[in-house]
């Protein structure tokens, strides 16, 4: 198997970018989506990274993503706000989202956004990190279309929803994250699997009649982390973003209607200002300290160190943003097949 290219971030962003807007997306909003993708494959999320600009752009060509959207903001009640995306691809509407809960946690304490009738939202991390370094505590949460089993249910009944928590400190680790779907394996990584030719691991998922498999080749619906306490968890994110905005995605999918079929997702940001909810004004180093007290904890037999939520991310992001992203051969010629239709320059590399 050839190496993969490896291409530095920079240059790899802007070709992103100029694919984007070659595609009648913004200027700004290109960027945002590629800002979005690149931070996923520098922390090593490469299943959301630009791995995804091939099904983006085909969103885009058949009008299920609006690449000129009118968003609307509507301030519903002081610290909640609701962000009607227009079908606006989802990094653009959830970067909004997260500014917007931004602001509102800074008047108010906190600030709950919701985003009704985007797409794939991309890596829910970057939207709580992006909370995280305005020194506030960030929670994002996301439902989509079914492709996920639900416990004691046949096929696919619920969403690979994810969770993401960022929470700021000062050390060594300046933000704690966890980021996670509420499925064993993502479908991304399914498909990741099947190009490297390996195996899933037992447990992940299912084949499209039921029957458990470990071949990426026949594998078409994961199964939720902890069984029940998974797929409970989808439902949950379900009522909390779906249905709260007025746009409800199981009832629609499972009725068998076509307008129930087309992809879509919805979304909600919490911003949390620590110091709306303690005077003493030491949450960071409370954090520090917490960190410091597992970091502390006597290594497990068959382990080689204690791990923080999102610390292997923010390491790879440093050695990425040095060495440079990975780039399999197959995807590289997929993007470089969208740069010659839509004729944008593609950069020279070279595999390292």
């Amino acid at each position: 198997m050839a190496s993969p290219l490896k291409i530095q971030p920079p240059v790899l962003k802007n070709y992103v970018r100029d694919l984007f807007q070659a595609r009648g997306v913004s200027a700004e909003d290109a960027a945002t989506i590629a800002d979005v993708l690149i931070w996923a494959n520098l922390r090593g999320v490469d299943s959301h990274g630009i791995a995804r600009v091939p099904r983006y752009l085909e969103l885009l060509g058949t009008g299920e993503a609006n690449p000129t959207p009118e968003i609307v903001v509507h301030a519903e009640k002081s610290a909640l706000g609701v962000v009607d995306a227009d079908r606006a691809p989802g990094p653009v509407a959830l970067t909004l989202a997260a500014d917007e809960a931004i602001a509102r946690a800074r008047e108010f304490g906190v600030g709950w956004v919701s985003v009704r009738r985007t797409v794939h939202t991309g890596a829910i991390g970057y939207y709580t990190n992006r909370i995280a370094e305005a020194g506030l505590v960030g929670v994002g949460m996301v439902a989509g279309m079914p492709n996920m089993a639900y416990e004691g249910a046949q096929g696919a009944s619920v969403a690979t929803s994810p969770l993401a928590i960022a929470v700021p400190g000062t050390g060594k680790f300046p933000t704690v994250m966890l980021d996670m779907a509420t499925a064993v394996i993502a479908l991304g990584k399914i498909a990741q699997f099947k190009k490297a030719g390996k195996e899933l691991p037992e447990g992940a998922a299912i084949a499209a009649d039921g029957t458990p498999t470990t071949d990426p080749n026949v594998a078409k619906i994961p199964l939720p982390v902890g069984g029940a306490k998974g797929s409970g968890m989808s439902l949950m994110f379900e009522l909390l973003t779906s249905v709260l905005v007025g746009e409800p995605i199981l009832p629609g999918f499972h009725s068998g209607g076509p307008e129930g079929r087309k992809h879509r997702q919805n979304a909600s940001l919490i911003a949390i200002d620590p110091s709306a909810a303690s005077s003493l004004g030491q949450f960071p180093q409370d954090v520090d300290a917490t960190i410091e007290a597992i970091k502390g904890l006597p290594v497990a037999d068959g382990y080689e160190r204690v791990i923080l939520p999102g610390q292997r991310g923010a390491e790879t992001y440093e050695q990425r943003s040095k060495d440079g992203i990975p780039v399999a051969e197959g995807l590289w010629s997929q993007l470089t097949a969208a740069a010659e239709e839509y004729g944008v320059d593609s950069p020279l590399v070279s595999a390292q």
